[in-house]
């Protein structure tokens, strides 16, 4: 089976959010889907200070969408939005 990877972008609620703590919680989400694969953290500059948490993990392409893990993050206090921005065949 093929291997994909993925990127949810995470908005928080707030410029005071703690992007770590939320990094750790998204991870897990993540982790459960998954399992133990790749990951990559970015944080990209929003505006007025707001920074947007951007993830890319590895998955086989058998699981289907990544959708389930954006549901579950979007589900948490300090996230005003989840989404997969992007999923790629894998190349290598």
């Amino acid at each position: 089976m093929a291997l994909a990877v993925a990127t949810i972008k995470v908005m928080p609620i707030s410029p005071d959010t703690d992007l770590e703590a939320l990094e750790t919680k998204v991870k897990v989400v993540i982790k459960d889907f998954v399992g133990e694969k790749e990951t990559k953290t970015e944080i990209e500059p929003v505006a007025f200070g707001l920074k947007a948490l951007k993830i890319l993990f590895v998955m086989e392409e058998g699981l289907g969408s990544p959708d389930p893990v954006a549901e579950k993050v979007s589900e948490f206090e300090e996230v005003n939005s989840a989404e997969i921005s992007d999923v790629r065949r894998a190349i290598g």
